[in-house]
């Protein structure tokens, strides 16, 4: 059997980009043939100075958006890192089998670094992608459905446990990231050169959770490429496929429907009518969201259970790992 394990962090508002390049996918792996685990990194949000109270928020409020997108309880594991102990205990095993020049090869931690200055190198950011190799190999994870910029952190997972297992045994599998044909890194509404984040400026990304106003607006102000041509080319015009995959993840057309959909048109009913389905789109999201968001009881219940049942995978590999390097 296959194991597919994923998550997201709870830091901020959910965005389009989390939803397209991520948890909309998720549910199609849901099969009797594999194993789905989905998590929510709570521990890794740590990384980022937020109010106990919005962790908590936001915690229960992804759990709402993933059972939203398809996830089902009885089908998958829907499970909290940090009520899963084993995380952090293979998380610092796996400390001693990774390398300083490694961590700082990261692109991820480079890019953050260099925004947040001296005081915002964490430890904890440098070492996040250890965090996450722990989190990925305590389930013998196969595929790890990311975005693109995830991919490097799961080569580094790969490079841990080909590691650990040449000085020990086979004692992990080798996951493989995987991530969708398009709307893998849906990027920035006002700078297709940098992903969707809901970390920057409300006009760069589109939440989840928006009115339909708000949505419209915020793609008729999109920028989009110096011609007026409706053509796909990430390296010439990478503002209007930008747009474009966001269309095709929403619609569920191929690109090239879109591009003859749209021959002859301008930039500006395009955005229109994107502007119009994402919001029609999300207005159905965001009814089924309140529905599971509204009984607290409900969600509590669900990630008590997908705790219990991941601790119980998560306890025994890590039992594993212990005794193979002689840890009582």
């Amino acid at each position: 059997m296959k194991t597919v394990f994923s998550g997201l962090k709870p830091t901020g508002e959910m965005t389009i980009g989390n939803y397209l390049g991520a948890i909309k996918h998720w549910p199609l792996s849901q099969s009797k043939d594999n194993r789905t685990i989905f998590f929510v990194p709570n521990s890794h949000a740590l990384t980022v100075r937020q109010s106990p109270e919005d962790i908590k928020t936001r915690t229960l409020d992804l759990v709402a958006w993933l059972l939203t997108a398809g996830i089902e309880p009885s089908k998958s594991i829907i499970l909290v890192q940090s009520m899963v102990p084993a995380h952090a205990e293979l998380f610092w095993i796996l400390d001693n089998y990774v390398t300083m020049g490694e961590l700082s090869r990261m692109t991820q931690f480079k890019d953050k670094s260099q925004k947040l200055g001296p005081e915002g190198q964490l430890v904890g950011l440098f070492n996040y992608p250890v965090l996450m190799a722990a989190d990925i190999l305590l389930y013998d994870s196969n595929e790890v459905p990311v975005g693109e910029d995830q991919v490097q952190h799961v080569e580094l997972t790969r490079d841990i446990a080909n590691r650990f297992n040449k000085l020990y045994g086979e004692t992990f599998v080798l996951p493989k990231a995987t991530i969708p044909n398009y709307g893998g890194r849906v990027m920035s509404l006002d700078n297709p050169s940098v992903k969707m984040s809901k970390s920057d400026h409300p006009d760069s990304y589109v939440a989840l959770g928006e009115s339909a106003e708000s949505v419209v607006n915020k793609f008729k102000r999109a920028v989009t490429d110096s011609d007026t041509q409706i053509r796909y080319n990430k390296s010439e015009k990478p503002a209007i496929s930008n747009l474009m995959e966001i269309y095709a993840g929403f619609s569920g057309m191929s690109l090239e429907e879109i591009e003859n959909k749209y021959e002859g048109i301008g930039y500006g009913e395009f955005k229109n009518d994107l502007g119009e389905l994402t919001a029609e789109k999300l207005s159905s999201l965001q009814k089924d969201f309140e529905k599971y968001r509204s009984n607290e009881i409900g969600l509590m219940s669900i990630i008590e259970e997908g705790s219990q049942k991941a601790s119980a995978i998560a306890n025994k590999k890590l039992s594993e790992v212990k005794n193979k390097i002689g840890l009582l």
